[in-house]
């Protein structure tokens, strides 16, 4: 259980780290997949996200954009997404699921 008195910042990272612990690294692609989202990974800031129909909601960047997308947490929902950059900022895009899993979908 995660200590709720970390900020929200804190909780999310100990989930992504969780997801880190957790990864295959048995063959060398899946040791490349996993330094490649490491090297992606930054301290989760607070970051307005576009959805369809014109919401916004406040979720949190956990990757670095690659100038094209970038991963989120939606804490309203409790999991990952990949958000597409966009000229109004992030949107999503549907791809919801595992932090790794979203990163991976690129």
């Amino acid at each position: 259980m995660i200590d709720p008195d970390l900020s929200i910042a804190d909780r999310i990272g100990l989930l992504v780290q969780a997801e880190v612990d957790e990864a295959p690294v048995e063959t060398s692609k899946d040791r490349a997949y996993l330094a490649a989202f490491q090297a992606a990974l930054v301290r989760p800031f607070a970051t307005t996200v576009n959805f369809s129909g014109g919401l916004t909601q406040t979720c949190w960047t956990v990757t670095r954009t690659d100038g094209d997308y970038r991963v989120i947490y939606m804490p309203r929902a409790g999991y990952f997404a990949l958000c597409v950059e966009s000229d109004f900022g992030p949107l999503d895009i549907g791809v919801h699921g595992p932090a790794m899993a979203c990163y991976a979908s690129v």
